[in-house]
């Protein structure tokens, strides 16, 4: 079973599986990434919902499967490359091996006569092959001094190729660990105008790594000054978004001079170890709600989830201060409003051009003196009662800009006051990068000695009978290239003896 284990089919095996087991992570909302699209993603989803989840698909690079499949193929890269290191090892210190009884048997070939002793020959061949990057073997002597022979070898970075690959995946693995167990991720979202301290009680999500130390969170602060976001106007891509922009202002410690930043998609805002990245936005409505005494129960913003391209969006407002009953209002908010029976309410741009909010009004207990957690972007309506009009159906606020509406039975009224952008950032300490992007260098050193070194192993023997010298030179290639008779041919032109006037030296070659 270990054999079995750390063989190389194996480890490929598994790597594929944690490929294919990642799938799931890119598909289905993750509650360690988006919390708020899970949520969704359950609400719309009721049946499949508790199946996922207890197949652990909402958290799938936390699930017990995953992890296991992690932790064999670190396992079995590390028991595959480690006796291999060992032979690797044992291969450097060992001499380039003897020339074969018979050379004329192996692929590449070439042999001819010369005049020059076999020792000069040699001494030459050794010479040439050193100066080609070749391990040479000057030792190897038979029959005294009328034959001898030299062994070369040359190539041995390719197997330390595949080594250092192997051991970059299991170094990658290892940065990953390192920023899964000592690292955190958190998303909170940010009205313009609004800023953010970097505390625990201020985050949306936040997910700390098993060794996490809240103590080591760093006191930045920041505050989002403007937000800009380009549309394109015309054309088949009518509204696809072009740039985002967040402008905000941020310092590094309590006491620090502040500093301005344009935060972008692709250009996170780096603080002490830090990464803050712009991952998304929507619209926060600013309401005005007044009770049935006359009173300002609640006014802000409330941010609107969107829920599709064109940014139609939607949100809850609770009003637990609001007197003589607590109110909430439900409902869509659509920046560029449409309206047809088909569709109903729809938004045609994902810019403000003709904001328009659509709410129901609820009237009872809100449920939130019961100890029980509440999400802001959902409402508990079981003690709650719908508004209804003089003729009993459900009562709608459509309110434009700058409009108020009155509830009815004198209730209170609804303002709509101005609209404003929020970002959601996500803000993340990952200390394994450093490792993981070594790892990959490492992979990519490894690959390129793997495809470019070619190992090779050549022998010249030089034998003296009657006066003359006969040379042999055969190649071995081991990567089954094809310019290895080149080699030879450039091996053979580099021994033989410089033909005299007049005269050409006998040879004999043969491939």
């Amino acid at each position: 079973m270990w054999r079995q284990l750390t063989s190389m089919r194996t480890a490929l095996i598994l790597l594929l599986l944690l490929a294919l087991a990642a799938v799931p992570g890119s598909v289905v909302p993750q509650d360690r990434v988006d919390a708020i699209r899970v949520g969704q993603w359950k609400n719309a989803n009721p049946t499949l919902a508790p199946i996922y989840e207890k197949l652990g698909l909402f958290s799938v690079y936390n699930s017990v499967w995953f992890s296991a499949i992690y932790i064999l193929l670190m396992v079995s890269l590390v028991g595959c490359f480690v006796p291999r290191i060992r032979i690797y090892w044992r291969a450097l210190r060992t001499r380039p091996p003897r020339a074969p009884k018979n050379l004329a048997v192996l692929p590449e070939f070439r042999s001819f006569e010369t005049d020059e002793p076999a020792e000069i020959v040699l001494d030459r061949a050794g010479g040439v092959l050193h100066g080609r990057r070749y391990r040479v073997n000057m030792d190897d002597r038979e029959d005294g001094a009328t034959v001898g022979s030299v062994a070369a070898q040359r190539g041995y970075l390719r197997e330390a190729g595949n080594l250092l690959f192997h051991v970059s995946v299991v170094v990658v693995l290892v940065g990953f660990a390192i920023g899964s167990l000592y690292g955190f991720r958190g998303a909170v979202i940010v009205v313009k105008g609004q800023g953010f301290s970097n505390s625990l009680s201020q985050y949306d999500d936040f997910v700390p790594g098993s060794f996490f130390d809240s103590d080591d969170l760093a006191p930045f602060n920041l505050a989002i000054d403007d937000f800009n976001i380009d549309y394109q106007r015309n054309g088949p891509n009518l509204g696809m978004p072009l740039d985002f922009t967040a402008d905000l202002t941020y310092q590094e410690a309590p006491g620090e001079s502040a500093r301005n930043y344009a935060l972008k998609v692709n250009k996170p805002l780096q603080v002490d170890d830090n990464s803050v990245f712009l991952v998304g936005n929507g619209y926060a409505p600013y309401v005005t709600v007044r009770d049935g005494e006359g009173n300002v129960a609640y006014s802000g913003p409330t941010i609107f989830l969107p829920q599709d391209a064109t940014f139609l969006s939607f949100g809850v407002v609770k009003v637990p201060d609001a007197l003589p009953e607590q109110l909430a209002l439900e409902g869509s908010f659509a920046p560029t409003y449409g309206f047809t029976m088909e569709r109903g309410m729809f938004s045609a741009f994902p810019d403000v051009t003709d904001p328009r909010l659509s709410l129901l009004a609820y009237r009872g207990d809100l449920g939130l003196d019961d100890g029980a957690p509440q999400s802001v972007y959902g409402l508990e309506k079981d003690e709650l009662k719908r508004f209804k009009t003089e003729d009993g159906r459900d009562f709608r606020l459509d309110l434009s800009l700058g409009e108020t509406i009155k509830l009815p039975e004198n209730a209170g009224s609804v303002t709509f006051d101005r609209v404003e952008r929020f970002v959601r950032l996500q803000i993340s300490k990952t200390p394994g990068m450093g490792v993981a992007l070594g790892g990959v260098v490492i992979g990519l050193l490894g690959v390129l000695c793997s495809l470019f070194v070619r190992p090779r192993r050549a022998w010249v023997r030089a034998s003296e009978n009657d006066g003359r010298t006969l040379v042999e030179l055969a190649g071995l290639d081991r990567s089954s290239n094809d310019d290895l008779g080149d080699e030879m041919d450039l091996l053979a032109r580099s021994l033989r003896e410089p033909a005299a006037p007049g005269s050409e030296p006998q040879e004999r070659e043969q491939s």
